[in-house]
């Protein structure tokens, strides 16, 4: 065999190799831990949430709660999706109903998240800006934080709780000296009625 057929030869058989080795091994690598996909989806939970809330979208709202979900809140807490369905559709009743553009627009910033596999806890502040004055001027109308438990059902992230604390409010106000990000509050509507 000449020198230079011994060469193809030979790249071919290490290619080969190389491709056996990666096809192989590929099926018994491990599942990845992908923080940042999960990051991005809990965000991407979060702001669907605002959307809802703020366009008084009474299932998309529910949607983002675990089927056994609880929001807590000064008011009290609701238990299930349909206990937080029935809250949204009752303010959609009582504002300005549906349509148009809501005169409020929450946001939410410096966000806190721990993934644990299929839960986590997240931790964030919100605000929300109103235009409702005659010459529509923007101005923060209330501001608090989130405190969040969340569970992936099916591949999708969801709210099993979520505390709201507004610090406008003295009985949604965060009352600790602690913060918030390392221990988690008791949750604003502890001492309300239940199902409020």
């Amino acid at each position: 065999m000449s020198k230079t057929s011994f060469r193809p030869a030979l790249v071919l058989s290490s290619l080969a190799w190389l491709l056996a080795a990666c096809t192989s091994a590929a099926p018994d690598a491990a599942p990845r831990n992908d923080y940042a996909l999960d990051r991005a989806q809990i965000e991407n939970l979060q702001a669907r949430y605002l959307f809802a809330m703020d366009f008084r979208d009474p299932d998309s709202y529910a949607q983002t709660f675990a089927e056994d979900g609880v929001l807590d809140f000064g008011a009290g807490q609701l238990k299930g999706r349909d206990a937080i369905r029935n809250m949204i559709e009752r303010s959609r009743q009582a504002g300005d109903g549906p349509g148009g553009p809501p005169r409020g627009r929450h946001s939410i910033t410096s966000i806190v998240i721990d993934v644990d596999g299929d839960r986590a806890t997240s931790v964030a502040y919100w605000f929300l800006m109103v235009n409702d004055s005659p010459d529509r001027q923007a101005r923060v109308h209330s501001f608090g934080h989130y405190e969040d438990e969340l569970v992936k059902v099916d591949g999708q992230w969801l709210f099993k709780l979520r505390k709201i604390y507004n610090e406008g409010t003295p009985a949604w106000s965060w009352n600790s000296d602690g913060n918030p990000a390392v221990t988690p509050g008791p949750g604003p509507g502890r001492g309300a009625a239940p199902g409020a």
